[in-house]
């Protein structure tokens, strides 16, 4: 059994963090400033910067009841934490942090794979096992405050002393390159932690704040009543649409049907655990915070304050993130209710199966309905469409994504979209059997983007103010029927428009006015069909 003094082991592990935990930090520090001439040392000094920083804070809070469990904890988390940075090169930040808690089983099954077992065996478990076998000797109370005081003294100390001596390299590390100290590895995610605690443990009140209590539908007596499909896409880019210029030929049986596509959409985040209550939200991007979203209602709500909406919500991903908790849920994720499924996965095509049902169950009333897809999830992209639909090859067929070409992951993502093209098709093709007795209309819009490969960038997640256009530039459109719903919007004015500046921001008030609801909380300049709406 290996016997240290609590002050060395915490060192040693220090230097292992560092060592083998660190190698994005590093490697984007080598990218950033080149690997040459003086910048050798100043590498070296972060990296005793850093060691430092993780001895201070591992010697803050240790005690004889905490050292090997904290320990065992950050080799843990930090090996993970590892493996996804140095994979898809993503940002443990606070909204990766709740995404992850919210993703599910099968979603995080995805991302299982050989060189993962490699990080947790290498990085987790056998630094962990050594820490519990440690034999710790403990000097008296005092002994111990007196060395605990030196070592804090002393970090500080040689941190302080490196930082003023090339105060140049570092006032540009602070200042000029900040998202280098997202990969920072285990202190990013440590602060990440304390800040997501933060903005949600306190997000449980007694009372949900009501908006548009005043929401009523305002039209003719005898006029067709609304029937509208709302699907949320899951990481659809906007520029892989070849409806919106896109070489490959994604959209075949869209670009068939009379509908606009809307070029210049952006998400409201870069991730579905931000990105979905925020579209839903009565909050702009801006305004918009967890804690606003899980203490506010949202547009669905305020469909619902009308009493002439009914509303379901069908969901083929991980759920609705809060947004369905008050309206007719259903889940289509497993093969109980979704008649389309494989020994993969169960296809968004299976959340239409039984619709009319619900619309014959409520008929005479106006009808919303919202279908969560599950997309192009990543990083399987293989996963997420059925054989059939493989045209674009050669594909990459792993979750793997760092060891297939940007050609074969794009196609694989490609095909995908192709899919949601067929889902959406048959999805408007349902709607036209009811173009003579109700108002018919589709819109889609995708939740977030995704990074593909370009720049070593994978996946989605990165903070919003450094993230690629990638992840924030989403797939969205609106098809209208041409029969009742053709007295209503002028669609070369939509068209007109097809090309502006629109964001998730602009659902809530869209949504309102579709279903032509008054209501104080209505803003008609952020409804993407107002200027096109034909005056009766």
């Amino acid at each position: 059994m290996l016997r240290l003094s609590q002050s060395k082991l915490i060192v040693i592990s220090a230097i292992y963090f560092t060592l083998f935990y660190n190698y994005k930090f590093f490697k984007d520090l080598f990218n950033t400033y080149g690997f040459s001439g003086s910048n050798i040392l100043y590498f070296l000094s972060t990296a005793v910067v850093l060691t430092s920083l993780i001895i201070f804070l591992l010697t803050l809070f240790s005690s004889k009841y905490t050292t090997k469990p904290i320990l065992m904890i950050l080799f843990i988390v930090s090996a993970f934490t590892a493996y996804f940075m140095d994979s898809y090169s993503v940002v443990i930040d606070t909204e990766m942090i709740r995404n992850s808690l919210q993703t599910s089983f099968k979603e995080s099954a995805d991302l299982f794979s050989f060189r993962l077992v490699l990080y947790v065996i290498f990085l987790a478990i056998l630094p962990a096992y050594i820490v519990y076998q440690t034999r710790i000797n403990y000097k008296s109370f005092k002994g111990e405050l007196l060395s605990k005081i030196k070592t804090i003294i002393l970090c500080l100390v040689v941190i302080l002393v490196i930082v003023f001596s090339f105060s140049k390299f570092y006032t540009s590390f602070f200042r000029e390159h900040k998202p280098l100290r997202y990969n920072i590895n285990p202190i990013y995610w440590m602060y990440s932690i304390g800040n997501y605690a933060n903005k949600t443990l306190d997000t449980a009140p007694t009372q949900i704040k009501d908006i548009g209590l005043d929401s009523k539908v305002v039209e003719e007596k005898n006029e067709p009543k609304e029937l509208i499909i709302l699907v949320v896409g899951e990481t659809a880019r906007a520029d892989r649409f070849s409806l919106n210029g896109y070489s490959k030929e994604t959209n075949p049986l869209l670009k068939q049907e009379e509908l606009v596509s809307f070029t210049n959409m952006s998400s409201c985040g870069t991730s579905t655990a931000h990105s979905v209550p925020c579209m839903f939200s009565i909050f702009p991007k801006d305004d918009y915070s967890y804690k606003k979203g899980a203490t506010t209602k949202n547009v669905l709500d305020v469909l619902s304050n009308t009493q002439d909406i009914a509303i379901l919500w069908r969901d083929n991903n991980s759920d609705s993130k809060g947004v369905a908790l008050r309206v007719d849920y259903e889940d289509y994720k497993t093969p109980e209710k979704n008649t389309i499924c494989n020994e993969d996965e169960c296809r968004d095509e299976g959340m239409l199966v039984g619709l009319e049902d619900y619309i014959e169950k409520n008929k005479g009333r106006d009808i919303l309905i919202v279908l969560h897809q599950m997309g192009n999830h990543g990083p399987a992209y293989y996963k997420r469409y059925p054989k059939e639909f493989e045209k674009f090859t050669p594909v990459c067929k792993t979750n793997q994504l760092e060891n297939c070409t940007e050609e074969e992951i794009g196609n694989a993502y490609d095909n995908a979209i192709l899919y949601t093209d067929y889902f959406l098709s048959k999805a408007i093709n349902f709607l036209k059997k009811y173009s003579n007795t109700h108002e018919a209309g589709l819109l889609y819009v995708s939740d977030h983007g995704e990074s593909l490969g370009e720049n070593g960038i994978y996946l989605h997640g990165m903070p919003y103010a450094i993230a690629p256009k990638a992840q924030t530039h989403v797939a969205s459109l609106i098809w209208l029927d041409n029969g009742q719903m053709a007295h209503e919007y002028d669609r070369s004015k939509i068209k007109q428009n097809k090309d502006k500046e629109y964001s998730h921001d602009n659902l809530f008030d869209t949504l309102l006015g579709l279903f032509e609801v008054k209501t104080e909380v209505y803003k008609k300049e952020l409804d993407i069909l107002n200027e096109s709406r034909i005056e009766h």
